[in-house]
């Protein structure tokens, strides 16, 4: 039998000092030979004893067997051995595990809860959700028998219950959790430092960390993505030395701790990199990153120091920990941390921040790209740590301990397997060795051959054989190695076999074979800013969803991901942006979402999703008997009139419902009158307190009359109508067009010349020329005046007098040099006579959407003031004049679908229970008596309700806002019929 070396080197070790302490005795006692033969004798003794203990059964203690061998099995067979179990794997697709997903802050239909019940269930696990473990039944039931789940995942909020509410000593060897508390309890800060440095062990050790690189943040300060609370935030750039005080460069390493005893530890191959002088970070591929700035030999350096760096401070964090390791006992338990390390000049690296979590905030937009690139990350580690899962259940059927007395048929093993190992460590084995033969995107960080020199291996090594762990975790620790060179050694003779880079998950197949060809056009997400809650849920094969969004929300970010690299998404239109900010109008709106392949000269759409939103009205309270009037002139979300008040006040006069709400005032006799917009409420103090049904135009001192149809009728008899603007313009013709002709049988969104000759029984035919053509280039526009003239010779013939009506405006294009050119072409063209109404400016492009411009509240209220010139030049010339950008103002937040935001009118097919929002009650007024009656039920009159449906309605214009300055602009046109029977407009 050959004697182990260590104890050989202890017996001489033995003898040595035997030998001191009899050297001393020889003088007074002893000769030479008779002390020789002595200290013969007390050796052969020594090792007669030794022998005797380690050898007095028939064979080695199961303890010893166990060790030995696990320590001298041959690295391949070891690799065979690990292999014949992921050989016999559950075939059948049945769930074989329970996960508990806890969604703490996160909502069930965020997309990052949304990534782990899918990923989770393509690993056969059951997910069952909560928001917290206390609130978990599963949980709960684990607490009373200590069984009931596998796979505990706490998300951001639910982290502390779980260490609270979970034994994570007494854990089964085949559960797992997402939180290693020995790690989460190093990286805390104690008094200014990290915890795992006040440990007097690592006193004259160089660990590359600074000590605020732990620092936590005040309640106020956590981030919105930090998993355990414990989110740190250091100076960027921190001096450690004077060789570090000028960084080069930062890198976000995302590590994946997925043991802790022994530790064993994998690196994302992409990070969060920001040169100097870069104002933001992006996300590349670390050896990518560190190849183009510094060349191959430097980038290996750079690379090197930073495995170097994280494995470092990792270990330092671990073997200071034993106490919090060894009460926290999770084999299987992993962590996610973010290592922010900075390089100075000289390629040295310091860690200067550590998280918990993956974190991005060095991104433009963190919180959109960032919960992007985190997901992608995150699924890729879910399906590297769970590919072994399958397997479990007949891995821990077929390892089972072996009776005393049967022990001496299985060689002294204490467990029936082959490699003598207990049902964790044989799976943590099982997994360690699939995510070497498999690591995807993911690097080895720890263990590694160059840390073997480190002061911190030795260290950990020697935490690794102190007497309370019996050996175990440095034998593991050894086959972590063993299986470590083994496939080192293959993967270098392997030089024939590619690696893939590509992720397991995350879509990003840069070995695609398709050879760039978009071969899987469906994405893989959709997100939205704010986050959507999308009907039904997102599914990749599904192309049709709804969501809702309250009032407030006017706006939508939407980002769609592609599963393939190679398929490019663009939106509403084939040309369209791949990353858009949507204004979402009040009812339906409708996103396209083109995902496409353009890797042929012609882009060809693959697939179409679609996204309709649906927008929320004011929330609104029924008008109740007693009630106050409110008035507002604009809204304290944007103030453009800076010397006015915003938001609700008490209307002056009427202080209840029980006053008067007509007071007997005259017709306006202008489309500009002062006014504001009146609602009754319980309270001017609480908007939601309204009923923003019954919402109303009101001039401060007169009042706009509304003709009957009858009188409309009569009033636009033999009139031709020529309306020039936008498509703002463009939504009042067609709102007189309905009126006059009680139906609307024709429309479009025309950018063109049109002409509609069948209206009031075809005795007021319209027409229509859109302008500006803001999609041609600037020098083949047409010019103001050439549009002018184009539509006035399609329009003829035309008669010189108030029977022609010309209507020129737009949204925010026309100035008082265009009132002057109508002026000179109309004189030119002998109608200096007909009637002209200059509809002014309106709301619109307040919002930061891309692709079109974007108006700052500075320019906001400049258009204010070039408003007001408009309709004061409008007058001088003698024109009418409708003030919409008055009555816009303070309701800027009311407009319907297009992405200007500036159409507060839409025309589609009628619904039948027309929208409440939409009406709006008039007053109605004796013709006879000239009395006003209050606005009781059998005295309101709704235009659009008493207009239609009827049978041949085909279309129907919608938008409050809109009806109320096209019947200011009918009341202008019909002034002169005053006498007839009337209605007053409020």
């Amino acid at each position: 039998m050959v004697r182990p070396l260590s104890s050989i080197k202890t017996l001489f070790l033995e003898a040595g000092m035997l030998l001191r302490r009899t050297w001393t005795l020889r003088r007074r006692y002893c000769t030479a030979p008779l002390l020789l033969i002595g200290i013969a004798v007390c050796l052969l003794y020594q090792m007669l004893m030794v022998d005797r203990s380690r050898y007095k059964t028939d064979g080695p203690s199961p303890q010893e067997r166990n060790r030995s061998g696990m320590t001298f099995l041959e690295p391949e067979k070891l690799v065979s051995a690990l292999d014949a179990f992921q050989d016999d794997k559950v075939s059948s697709k049945h769930r074989i595990g329970v996960a508990i997903l806890l969604t703490g802050q996160l909502v069930p239909t965020a997309t990052e809860v949304q990534l782990y019940q899918r990923v989770l269930q393509q690993h056969s696990y059951w997910v069952d959700q909560a928001r917290y473990a206390e609130t978990s039944s599963t949980v709960r039931q684990y607490k009373r028998d200590g069984s009931g789940w596998n796979l505990l995942v706490c998300l951001k909020g639910s982290e502390r219950g779980c260490l609270r509410k979970i034994r994570f000593s007494s854990l089964h060897a085949n559960q797992r959790v997402n939180i290693i508390p020995a790690l989460v309890e190093a990286f805390s800060e104690v008094g200014g430092v990290c915890r795992f440095q006040t440990d007097r062990r690592l006193a004259g050790l160089n660990i590359p960390i600074i000590p605020s690189a732990c620092r936590e943040e005040g309640p106020h300060q956590l981030n919105s993505h930090s998993l355990t609370g414990h989110d740190w935030h250091p100076s960027i750039h921190p001096p450690l030395s004077s060789a570090n005080q000028h960084a080069v460069a930062t890198v976000n390493v995302y590590v994946l701790v997925s043991s802790v005893r022994p530790l064993s530890a994998f690196f994302h191959h992409t990070g969060l990199v920001r040169s100097r002088g870069d104002r933001y970070g992006h996300v590349a591929e670390l050896q990518l990153f560190f190849l183009e700035r510094l060349g191959a030999a430097d980038s290996r350096q750079a690379l090197a120091q930073m495995r170097q760096v994280v494995s470092d401070v990792l270990l330092a964090a671990t073997l200071t920990n034993e106490q919090a390791s060894s009460r926290h006992s999770c084999k299987l338990c992993f962590q996610w941390l973010t290592f922010t390390l900075s390089f100075n000049a000289s390629l040295s690296a310091v860690v200067v921040k550590v998280q918990t979590d993956l974190h991005f905030q060095g991104l433009r937009d963190p919180g959109f790209d960032g919960q992007i690139r985190k997901e992608l990350i995150l699924e890729d580690g879910l399906h590297f740590l769970f590919e072994t899962h399958r397997m479990q259940e007949n891995v821990l059927r077929s390892v089972e301990p072996v009776q005393a007395d049967l022990r001496q048929q299985y060689g002294g093993c204490e467990w029936t397997n082959s490699l003598c190992l207990p049902p964790d460590d044989l799976l943590l084995l099982i997994q360690f060795q699939h995510q070497l033969k498999r690591p995807g995107p993911f690097e080895v960080l720890h263990p590694q051959a160059s840390s073997k020199s480190s002061p911190l291996h030795w260290l950990h090594l020697r935490r690794l054989k102190l007497p309370e762990n019996s050996g175990k975790e440095s034998e593991l620790s050894s086959l972590f190695q063993q299986l470590l060179e083994y496939h080192q050694k293959a993967k270098m003779q392997s030089t024939d076999s590619p690696k893939s880079s590509a992720g397991l998950g995350s879509g990003q197949d840069s070995q695609d074979p398709s050879g760039g060809r978009c071969v899987d056009p469906h994405l893989r997400q959709l997100y939205t800013d704010p986050p959507l809650v999308l009907s039904p849920q997102f599914d990749p094969w599904l192309k049709e969803y709804r969501a809702e969004v309250p009032f407030d929300t006017v706006m939508v970010r939407v980002r769609p991901e592609p599963v393939s690299q190679f398929c490019h998404v663009h939106l509403d239109e084939q040309r369209g942006p791949r990353i858009v900010n949507y204004p979402v109008g009040l009812g339906n709106s409708k996103i396209n979402i083109l995902v496409m392949d353009e890797s042929e000269a012609e882009p060809v759409v693959m697939t179409i999703y679609t996204l309709h939103i649906f927008r929320e009205n004011r929330p609104s309270l029924p008008m109740f008997a007693d009630y106050v009037m409110c008035g507002f002139v604009q809204d304290c979300g944007l103030i453009v009139r800076p010397d006015q008040p915003c938001g609700l006040e008490p209307l002056r006069g009427v202080r209840s419902s029980g006053e008067s709400q007509a007071p007997d005032w005259p017709p306006c006799s202008s489309g500009d009158m002062p006014g504001r917009w009146v609602v009754p409420c319980l309270s001017c103090s609480d908007n939601r307190t309204c009923d923003w049904r019954e919402v109303a135009w009101r001039p401060d001192s007169c009042y706009h009359p509304v003709l009957d149809q009858p009188q409309l009728q009569q009033c636009m008899m033999d009139r031709k109508m020529l309306f020039m603007g936008d498509s703002t313009n463009r939504g009042m013709m067609y709102y007189l067009m309905e009126r006059v002709n009680e139906t609307l049988q024709d429309w479009d969104k025309t950018h063109d010349t049109v002409l509609y000759h069948n209206l009031n029984r075809g005795h007021t035919p319209f027409s229509y020329s859109y302008y500006p053509q803001f999609w041609l280039e600037q020098s083949h526009r047409p010019t103001f005046q050439r549009a002018l003239e184009q539509l006035i010779q399609r329009s003829r013939p035309l008669v010189n007098s108030p029977q022609t009506v010309l209507v020129v405006g737009g949204v925010q294009w026309l100035n008082t040099n265009h009132i002057r050119t109508v002026q000179q072409v109309l004189k030119r063209e002998n109608l200096q006579d007909i009637m002209v109404v200059v509809k002014s400016l309106g709301m619109g492009f307040h919002l930061a959407v891309d692709g079109i411009r974007s108006l700052s509240l500075a320019r906001v209220q400049q258009l204010d003031h070039v408003n007001r010139d408009v309709l004061t030049e409008a007058k001088h010339a003698g024109y009418e004049v409708v003030d919409t950008f008055s009555i816009t103002m303070g309701r800027y937040k009311e407009y319907l679908q297009g992405r200007c935001a500036c159409h507060f009118h839409e025309v589609a097919k009628p619904s039948y229970s027309a929208p409440q929002h939409s009406l709006l009650q008039m007053l109605r007024q004796d013709g006879d008596s000239g009395s006003k009656s209050g606005t009781g039920t059998g005295d309101q009159v709704d235009l659009q309700d008493s207009q239609w449906p009827s049978s041949n309605t085909t279309y129907h214009v919608r938008g409050p806002v809109n009806q109320v300055y096209s019947e200011i602009l009918l009341s202008r046109l019909c002034a002169r019929d005053r006498g007839n029977k009337t209605t007053p407009h409020r």
